[in-house]
């Protein structure tokens, strides 16, 4: 088993003091690789930048513009959550070109799976709009990336992000091309990810809303998993397996507002999407790393997702167990097998 990384210092420079989307975020991912042997046993894969031509594939033109005239002012606050500085226009491309760097690698037989380790992140941008702390739609980007440069129909994005990717389901909304399935806390920024919203037009029940209350751990998203994305999945039958990689919905995160996650229950959402990927895509998996807000979680957390890559048992987290019973969500998953005719 062959698992790459994507990674350049240069996402280090896109950066603003106090902001919870740091490069931080990076270091201590990196640190943690390191320390446990990880790194040693990934293939580093050199990231190269995404074109105009490739961003326009999923972005409208006016949202480029909007980035290079930020750019040529210096940087400034998009919106109340997201800014840019001096090198986040090239830390921006470099980011959506390393998604699509991690998927050639992984469709060329470089490797079996890779990992995307840049920022800033990107499931909330739109085609129009930069927001959430994303500019560009990193993982859209690469998804159809995919769809056009090695001729794919099916495309899963599964997106474990504690905040729904109102970006990603805007621009893949009408197509069946990617099946959106997410996971996400409902009601909670950006405020979309209602269950009905199962895609339009040709899209129509490719898009596929899980929507959590608060107290939501292991044990209910392995169920999600079983119950819900593997036979979805099994109908599908993807061509290639791509992860928004938010870790954000870790117990222990700022901004994950008590959903109860740990470093072992991304670890089993990982393993699952792997067996997806293994029975349906030829083992052809990525991984774009999204959000996560506390350091030492957001790096164990990721450390889960490359050893479950590589078969390897994850049994604790360093961080912590979570700290309360989690919810029971019977209802919801009976409801959804119900809406997207899985039973």
């Amino acid at each position: 088993m062959k698992v790459g990384y994507v990674y350049s210092p240069l996402c280090l420079m896109h950066s603003s003091a106090g902001h919870p989307e740091a490069p931080q975020r990076i270091e201590a991912i990196l640190q943690v690789w390191q320390d446990t042997g990880l790194m040693e046993k990934l293939v580093a894969i050199e990231p190269t930048p995404a074109t105009d031509e490739d961003l326009l594939r999923v972005h409208s033109q006016k949202h480029l513009n909007t980035i290079e005239s930020a750019h040529r002012r210096g940087g400034l606050q998009i919106d109340g959550d997201t800014y840019m500085n001096g090198y986040s226009r090239q830390a921006a491309y470099l980011a959506a070109g390393a998604a699509m760097n991690a998927v050639d690698a992984v469709m060329t037989g470089v490797v079996d799976a890779s990992f995307s380790l840049m920022r800033p992140p990107g499931h909330h941008s739109t085609r129009d709009l930069a927001m959430g702390f994303c500019l560009f739609n990193n993982i859209a980007v690469a998804a159809q990336h995919a769809i056009e440069h090695y001729n794919l129909e099916r495309v899963l994005i599964m997106d474990f992000d504690v905040h729904h990717g109102n970006g990603t389901q805007d621009i893949f909304y009408s197509s069946p091309q990617v099946f959106y399935f997410s996971t996400h806390r409902y009601p909670f920024y950006p405020g979309s990810g209602h269950w009905r919203d199962i895609g339009a037009d040709d899209g129509a029940g490719f898009n596929m809303n899980v929507p959590l209350p608060h107290s939501v751990g292991n044990e209910q998203y392995a169920r999600i998993c079983d119950d819900l994305m593997y036979p979805a999945m099994a109908r599908y039958q993807p061509q290639l397996v791509l992860v928004s990689a938010g870790y954000d919905a870790h117990w222990a995160d700022p901004l994950g507002a008590l959903t109860l996650l740990d470093a072992t229950g991304f670890a089993y959402m990982t393993q699952v999407l792997h067996s997806i990927a293994r029975d349906y895509a030829g083992g052809r998996i990525a991984l774009i790393l999204e959000g996560g807000y506390n350091f030492d979680a957001l790096a164990w957390s990721s450390r889960a997702s490359v050893e479950a890559l590589f078969g390897s048992p994850v049994e604790d987290d360093p961080v912590g167990a979570p700290p309360r019973e989690e919810r029971d969500i019977s209802d919801l998953i009976e409801h959804l097998q119900g809406v997207h005719q899985l039973v």
